[in-house]
């Protein structure tokens, strides 16, 4: 696999009833599952790595999913770091010490 050029952390908040923002929330991470891209999911936001369109498509399709799964408008906080020449530190390499 070839080192990942970007790294993305989103957040989806879909307008929806108190009971449903899980279930909504739940079918987008399955989607970033589905993806077969390196990620991690944290309290606020899940962060993916790959390549930078790809994750470009991933950041509008998680939107997509949410109001297909009925909210009626959604917050996207997206945070995204591109480095074509030198590729992106992995998830694991940031965080590791911190869970050791």
């Amino acid at each position: 696999m070839e080192q990942p050029n970007a790294s993305l952390a989103i957040q989806i908040l879909p307008t929806v009833a108190a009971d449903k923002v899980i279930p909504v929330v739940d079918a987008v991470i399955a989607y970033i599952k589905s993806t077969g891209l390196n990620y991690m999911v944290g309290p606020f936001e899940t962060t993916i790595e790959g390549d930078f369109d790809k994750l470009s498509d991933i950041a509008k399709e998680c939107q997509l999913i949410a109001i297909r799964e009925g909210a009626s408008q959604v917050a996207c906080y997206m945070k995204m770091f591109y480095n074509p020449t030198d590729g992106v530190w992995s998830i694991e390499k940031k965080v590791k010490k911190h869970h050791d």
